[in-house]
């Protein structure tokens, strides 16, 4: 008998499901291997670029510490003993949170995105070259004080030592990402031109009403093309471009004040004491409101807001009608939904305070630019709504080779030529002409290439001229903006800051020029007050609601209104101040300001709240809070009343009108009827103009509530007809739009009426302005987030808007909110859209948000005990050995 060796023996053979096993194992350990290196690359790529926010760093440039606390928010207070220190902390602070925001920010105002992202960009960059943003902006670097330039220096400074150490991705994560498309990329230097030129971006951000214009003209082209005669144009304007309802809704200042000018000893003494003080009152005489049961009247008449578009609210209250005695001061800032947020919460403190350091400052700033935009410091607070003054003007010019005519006489257009670099491609070289009112933007976007195709009928429904014969040659569009010309406002924000009483205010007001701004403003002693700043134009024979022909100089600007004579009010017998891009002034005021007004339904709607709660018991900052988080919509109003004796077809819709029977009009997240109202809303604002043969324009819901509320009052109107859809009269318009919201929200959210909501709807989702929308998921993954359900809507004080006939998602938002409390500023709150950093998956990169959509305000700490107290995290920066 043979026994086999252990050696020898036969191994037994594995069955082919353990075989397919082991292979499955080894399969999804490798894959598990990779995934996990893969997530730990991933990690270490994104946290690589995190800041330091706690410890030391030392610095080469700072003259001595400087100390950054950081609350639990991740918001910065800065603390140094030199505006060079200070400034220069700044930049390095802001380095470390948005640097690659900044590098972006500029690449956009000085034409330059082509750069970073390649041949798609170069019609962009074509335009902007055009603007010629980059340029003004250090045009207006070359003509600060020394002061001035020097605190823009120290900040550039302090963003270029932080670049001095970090590079590609530690940086940001979305240069990682862009070494795949554009390896080898490096920023450059930061310089005080960089953070100029970002005003320019807000300017046009905040432009005014250079759309409409547009939009008026091409319509007249389209309305005369139909067969309307100049008569029918000029009549279908006035009807959808109708003009600002002044009966029903408030006006900024109803009375100008009568306060000392600037510079004048008379301007000294009559801001100091408290609004109570007999002396301040002489000295600045001032007729509120006409009486308060009107404001209430027109509020209850019109209650709302104005379009979906960019606009903002503040207001501020005095003492005399708030529980502390002291004023409340509240501003938000609707702005197109960005992320990062466009702002950056921070303070500015001198560690001693006096004339070679004069900050102490806290509030909200731009990325990229030193010193705070809106804010308070220890003696008054301030903030900002759009002006929507008319700013921007387009000239239709007639243009002969390389000349113009001007006055029956040619002249030479200017030009200049500019090279725009192409990442992976070649150069492109752009020339750029210009005419005595600016750039020719023809051929560059098709709105204004269309108005140059064709340009009479647009000149003929708004201005009459007097020029003469026409000139021969070929039509060119240029654009005549304020912003254009070097300005002061890069200046104004740091005087501002140190403001100490209203003639101090009204000074940094003269020099905030561009963009116009609503200033609003209250200080400790118990005053407020607004001015109206900015460089608005005197025109000559039009008015800018329609192209004018460059060719006829009556048509120019011939100057700038006067900065005493802007409207102002100190102390108003009122007892606040409603600003919410509605009408400064009615239009008995000496000089013309505009035709596109905000319509103030948002001013209305904020002025009967402030009444009928003042009325009942004092106010409180829960009340600003709570006013701000208003989602009453007006229209919605109006339609439920309309509706209630519409027949419509089907137990679906019949049940979804039924819900607007005891809806309160509160366009809230978890409100079906909400949802109904808003859905309603677009499809009958569809039926009514776009849905036809000739679509009429359907943007600015707030010019739009205007029109289809005297609409509702006229069923006679031949607008309730329409062919195309197959309906004759208000009642079958009415019936067809509300079946059509049925289906289009059943198809949505399901058959259950009570089950839907508005606030998935009109969601947010933010949206990287860079590769968030780059069309490749997992680089969108990395930097978009949401969706979040919001409340609010176009045209409502929450001002959450969305496009109609697009989408119901929020497009523009109160990109902040603040309640400054002049009584204890420990007692100001704040918050904003996104978070302080601008570094995916950072803690605090949308760490606001869902307090943002819910309508919560952080605590906004500001003394040295109370920030010493909210710190988290404390960095020291040091002078370099």
């Amino acid at each position: 008998m043979t026994t086999d060796s252990p050696a020898s023996a036969a191994s037994p053979r594995p069955s082919l499901a353990v075989r397919i096993g082991r292979i499955a194992f080894l399969v999804v350990a490798a894959l598990i291997v990779v995934a996990v290196a893969a997530a730990l690359f991933l990690t270490w790529t994104v946290q690589r670029s995190f800041p330091q926010t706690d410890g030391s760093l030392q610095l080469d440039g700072l003259e001595a510490d400087a100390t950054v606390q950081r609350d639990a928010s991740g918001i910065p207070t800065i603390t140094a003993d030199s505006t060079h220190d200070l400034f220069y902390a700044q930049g390095f602070v802001h380095a470390q949170d948005r640097f690659f925001e900044m590098d972006f920010r500029r690449h956009v105002t000085s034409g330059r995105v082509a750069e970073l992202f390649g041949e798609s960009q170069v019609a962009t960059d074509s335009f902007l070259r055009t603007l010629g943003w980059r340029k003004v902006a250090e045009a207006e670097v070359e003509a600060m004080d020394d002061t001035t330039r020097g605190y823009y220096e120290a900040y550039a400074d302090g963003v270029n030592a932080y670049l001095a150490s970090h590079s590609g991705a530690d940086v940001s994560l979305e240069y990682a990402v862009l070494g795949l498309q554009n390896p080898g990329y490096e920023p450059e230097p930061w310089t005080p031109a960089d953070s100029v030129a970002w005003l320019k971006a807000m300017a046009w951000d905040l432009r005014g009403n250079v759309e409409d214009e547009t939009e008026r003209a091409l319509l007249a082209g389209e309305l005369a093309g139909g067969g309307a005669d100049a008569a029918e144009v000029q009549k279908t304007l006035a009807q959808l471009y109708p003009a600002y309802p002044f009966d029903n809704n408030p006006v900024i200042v109803p009375k100008i004040s009568t306060v000392p000018a600037l510079g004048t000893d008379a301007a000294a003494a009559a801001y100091k004491g408290g609004a109570d003080d007999a002396d301040v009152q002489h000295a600045s005489t001032t007729i509120g409101w006409q009486t308060a049961s009107d404001v209430i009247e027109a509020a209850s008449l019109l209650v709302g807001d104005v379009g979906e578009g960019i606009g903002s609210n503040s207001w501020v209250v005095s003492g005399s009608l708030t529980e502390s005695g002291k004023p409340l001061l509240s501003n938000d800032p609707h702005l197109g939904a960005s992320l990062p947020s466009v702002w950056y919460q921070v303070q500015l403190k001198c560690s001693k305070v006096s004339d070679n350091c004069p900050f102490d400052v806290g509030g909200f700033s731009f990325s990229g630019l030193p010193g705070i935009v809106i804010g308070h410091n220890t003696h008054v607070a301030w903030g900002f709504t759009n002006l929507t003054t008319d700013v921007t003007d387009l000239y239709i010019e007639k243009v002969d080779g390389d000349q113009y005519w001007r006055d029956g006489a040619l002249v030479p257009l200017e030009e200049s030529t500019e090279t725009i670099k192409v990442a992976g491609g070649d150069d492109v070289t752009l020339t750029v002409r210009s005419t005595v009112h600016g750039p020719i933007i023809s051929g560059l976007t098709d709105d204004f290439t269309k108005i140059a195709d064709d340009p009479d009928p647009g000149l003929a429904a708004g201005a009459t001229t007097a020029a003469g014969p026409e000139p021969t040659g070929e039509y060119a569009v240029s654009l005549r903006w304020t912003a254009l010309d070097p300005g002061t406002a890069s200046t104004a924000i740091f005087a501002l800051s140190t403001a100490k009483d209203f003639a101090d205010f009204r000074h940094a007001a003269s020099l905030f020029d561009v963009p116009a701004q609503n200033l609003i403003y209250a200080d400790t002693e118990g005053n407020i007050g607004y001015q109206t700043p900015g460089r608005l134009p005197i025109r000559g024979a039009g008015d800018g609601w329609m192209p004018q022909p460059g060719w006829d100089s009556a048509y120019d600007w011939t100057g700038y209104i006067p900065f005493e004579d802007l409207p102002v009010s100190y102390n108003p017998t009122s007892g606040y101040i409603v600003t919410a891009n509605n009408a400064i002034v009615t239009d008995d005021y000496a000089y013309f300001l505009s035709k596109d007004w905000d319509y103030g339904y948002r001013a209305a709607r904020i002025a009967h709240l402030l009444e009928s709660r003042s009325s009942t018991a004092p106010l409180t900052a829960d009340d600003m809070r709570e006013i701000q988080m208003d989602d009453e919509m007006w229209i919605g109003k109006r339609l439920s009343a309309a509706m209630g004796d519409v027949t419509v077809k089907g137990a679906g819709p019949k049940e979804a009108v039924a819900l607007l029977r005891s809806w309160d009009a509160q366009n809230t997240s978890s409100s079906a009827a909400a949802a109904y109202a808003n859905v309603l809303w677009s499809n009958l604002v569809q039926n009514l103009f776009s849905r036809r043969e000739l679509p009429l324009p359907i943007d600015g819901q707030g010019r739009l509530f205007t029109v289809v509320d005297a609409l509702l009052d006229d069923p006679s109107d031949p607008l309730w007809t329409n062919d195309q859809i197959g309906v004759s009269g208000e009642d079958e318009m009415l019936a067809l739009s509300a079946e059509q919201a049925y289906d289009e929200l059943s198809a949505v959210q399901g058959t259950s009426v009570a089950l839907w909501n508005w606030g998935d709807l009109h969601a947010i989702t933010l949206t990287s302005s860079t590769f968030g929308s780059s069309g490749i998921a997992p680089i969108e993954w990395l930097f978009n987030r949401g969706p979040y359900p919001v409340n609010g809507g176009a045209s409502v004080v929450n001002a959450t808007g969305w496009k109609l006939g697009e989408s119901y998602a929020t497009t523009t938002v109160p990109s902040m909110r603040m309640v400054v409390d002049l009584s204890d500023f420990d007692a100001s709150t704040w918050i904003h859209l996104a978070g302080a950093s601008g570094h995916a998956f950072d803690a605090h990169y949308t760490d606001q948000t869902s307090d943002w959509a819910t309508g919560v305000q952080r605590p906004w700490a500001f003394s040295t005990k109370a920030v010493r107290s909210a710190a988290e995290q404390t960095l020291v920066l040091k002078p370099g050995k």
